[in-house]
């Protein structure tokens, strides 16, 4: 196969490390390698360094340095807050109810799920509409005294669509209700001020912005009571155990950081290329339709649904002509199963066994757009007639 360069649309699975993020992050592995609970001088400068990220993070959300919890990544931060939260608030005041949407990222839903067969907690949905976003009255209808946590994520991971976290915030705030956001694909692309948002947890990861696998992060809200689901050593305030990994918080405070110094910019690049490659797609290609809120979307993620097409077949036909995209199905192999999502928000499986997922980042151009809108409608009717002779 020849390819003029692979084009990477995947940003929402991944992003590549800033070059200026791996220069900050390098000293930490040596000759600045020591363990920020050690008392001597080399643990001495872990600890500054460990400090001065959390105070960068924290001036970044508009939180405090003591709210900030370093993790190893978005997935847990969500389980640290979903779990932790639920149980602090049993204990307290014998709350039993889990409320989440049917669009969690399952770092959420899982973790909830287990809290329900595990621990005797009950979990409920909000329901979303055909666009995957959650209406505040209808949370307002479902919560109650015996609400232990509510949970609704920002920005869609698979769906791209935005919530209204601070309207929600506002109704679980007036019932005493710990709030939580999944914000790990906001990060890049939103304002994340939690005062502005008014949640009590907040979660991130550094690989979604220009920063480092394994690290994220958690904001905690000054005063909320939560269980440690991961103990031992004092690390965190004792909320989560564990050495801390100092080139790579190092690493995630510059990339937020970064990031936010270009965010204006950034995402009005991104929407008008988003916005050109929709409009694309559904003028090039019967029988497709967008997924997602067509407006209230993060400004890099466009996602689609073609009928009678296998995501799975798309997927490796796009890769074999040069293009990394995502799937909107959670197919495995041998074994394929249409979206939980695309089904949550009304499709048919006929429709959601074919979601497409194509989200842009800092790598990608106006050329890749068109050289992608150039390919897709021939990728999707090849694997429409393999679908009709299978």
């Amino acid at each position: 196969m020849v390819w003029q360069e692979r084009v990477y649309l995947d940003y929402a699975a991944t992003t590549p490390v800033d070059e200026r993020v791996i220069k900050a992050i390098l000293p930490y592995f040596s000759p600045n390698f020591g363990n920020p609970s050690s008392v001597h001088f080399e643990g001495q400068q872990a600890e500054a360094a460990l400090e001065e990220a959390r105070e960068r993070i924290a001036q970044a959300l508009g939180a405090k340095p003591r709210e900030i919890i370093f993790t190893s990544g978005g997935t847990e931060s969500d389980n640290l807050a979903v779990r932790g939260l639920a149980l602090a608030e049993r204990k307290r005041r014998g709350a039993t109810r889990i409320l989440i949407t049917p669009v969690e990222h399952h770092a959420v839903s899982a973790t909830a799920h287990q809290l329900e067969d595990v621990y005797g907690f009950k979990v409920e949905y909000i329901p979303v509409d055909s666009h995957g976003q959650v209406d505040p009255d209808d949370l307002r209808a479902l919560i109650n005294a015996d609400t232990a946590l509510v949970s609704v994520i920002y920005a869609n991971n698979e769906i791209g669509t935005i919530n209204p976290i601070a309207e929600i915030a506002k109704i679980c705030c007036e019932k005493n209700v710990p709030f939580h956001t999944d914000a790990v694909q906001a990060v890049a692309h939103l304002s994340l001020d939690v005062e502005s948002l008014g949640v009590t947890a907040l979660s991130l990861g550094a690989h979604k912005f220009y920063g480092p696998k394994g690290v994220g992060a958690l904001y905690l809200r000054r005063g909320t009571s939560i269980v440690p689901t991961q103990t031992g050593g004092a690390q965190e305030n004792g909320l989560r155990a564990g050495t801390e990994n100092i080139p790579l918080i190092v690493g995630m405070a510059e990339a937020l950081s970064l990031v936010l110094e270009d965010l204006d910019r950034e995402s009005e690049r991104l929407r008008t290329l988003r916005d050109r490659l929709i409009e694309g797609v559904l003028e090039s290609i019967p029988r497709a339709r967008l997924t997602g809120h067509p407006t209230q979307r993060l400004p890099n993620h466009a996602s689609f649904a073609f009928e009678h097409v296998d995501a799975n077949l798309l997927l490796m036909h796009l890769d074999h002509e040069g293009f990394a995209c995502s799937s909107g199905s959670a197919c495995k192999t041998g074994n394929p199963e249409p979206s939980e999502v695309l089904q949550a928000i009304g499709l048919t499986p006929q429709w959601a066994m074919g979601g497409l997922r194509v989200t842009l980042g800092r790598g990608t151009s106006q050329d890749h757009i068109e050289r992608f809108l150039e390919v897709l409608p021939q990728v999707v009717e090849k694997c429409r007639v393999i679908n009709r002779v299978s």
